[in-house]
């Protein structure tokens, strides 16, 4: 009977992980849909900038008269030569999200020992617990900042414009030549894909779009001209751009939180049915063997 006891206790023990995972799911199913509307949402005014810029490209494009420099900020003047690499990491403070943080690190440590092998100069910002845990074990030297992953409280656009303010800063100041930020991109709450993409010198031809005025060849009169326009323009594109890449983590990381809770909700349930089966076979044995001895003692007298 120890044995029946000791099933009880592993049985309650697993039913209660089950009630822990199972709210964790549904706390993680509501953070993914909250960040896919910020998702959905983000992308009209992302796609009114860049729209902007790409019918002011177009314009300067079909006026030979207009000579306009298409590099009007230093976001995107590419240094000759790149020898300074920043490389910022976004992770979680937090686990139980399956592979996510394993596989941000992973590629990190891999874009980290490439541009090492290069003779490259690499600094590293981490922007959560996890990645900084995984790259301090390797590279603890190239760190030169950790801060909370900015998922904890949900995305903000000040934060955003914080980290852009700061890694343009370092740009300007000739601090670094290029920045990379290694990120997951949302597909789905069940796939996404670990990058690392550069974000300073900053690529225009990354936010051109297609709009549908410039396929139907519309020409748009800008003032107070192109050169200030873009002046503006390009800064709002990049701040965008990063809050993008934030905003596409934190999908991610409730996604990936959410899918390995509900497969841990699973496999909870299936122990315990595999348990209360070998609990009730166990204890339909006891009673079989007390009846049999029972029935013998009987006959014995």
């Amino acid at each position: 009977m120890a044995g029946l006891k000791e099933l009880r206790g592993r049985i309650a023990a697993i039913k209660s992980t089950e009630k822990i995972t199972s709210a964790m799911k549904m706390v993680a199913a509501s953070r993914l849909r909250r960040a896919q509307d910020i998702l959905s949402k983000s992308k009209t005014y992302r796609n009114s900038v860049y729209d902007t810029i790409s019918r002011i490209n177009y314009a300067i494009n079909i006026k030979s008269d207009e000579h306009v420099e298409l590099q009007p900020t230093f976001l995107n003047q590419p240094k000759v030569n790149p020898q300074k690499y920043l490389l910022i990491v976004m992770s979680s403070d937090k686990g139980l999200c399956g592979s996510y943080n394993s596989s941000i690190g992973r590629t990190a440590v891999a874009r980290i020992e490439e541009l090492l092998s290069l003779g490259k100069d690499v600094k590293v910002i981490t922007l959560g617990r996890k990645g900084f845990n995984i790259l301090r074990r390797r590279h603890l030297d190239l760190i030169i900042k950790n801060e909370e992953s900015v998922v904890n409280k949900g995305v903000e656009y000040s934060e955003a414009t914080s980290l852009a303010e700061e890694i343009a800063l370092m740009y300007k100041n000739n601090e670094i030549d290029v920045c990379e930020i290694v990120y997951s991109r949302f597909k789905s709450a069940l796939s996404r894909e670990i990058k690392s993409e550069q974000v300073l010198p900053f690529d225009l031809n990354k936010i051109y779009t297609d709009a549908t005025d410039i396929r139907d060849n519309s020409i748009y009169s800008f003032e107070p001209g192109y050169d200030i326009l873009l002046q503006t323009l390009v800064p709002m594109a990049f701040k965008e751009f990063i809050f993008d890449m934030m905003i596409n983590s934190q999908a991610s990381e409730q996604g990936a939180r959410m899918a390995s809770m509900d497969n841990a909700t699973r496999n909870a349930g299936e122990m315990i049915s595999k348990l209360t089966l070998r609990y009730n076979r166990m204890r339909q044995g006891a009673i079989t063997t007390e009846l049999t001895e029972i029935i013998s003692g009987a006959e014995a007298i």
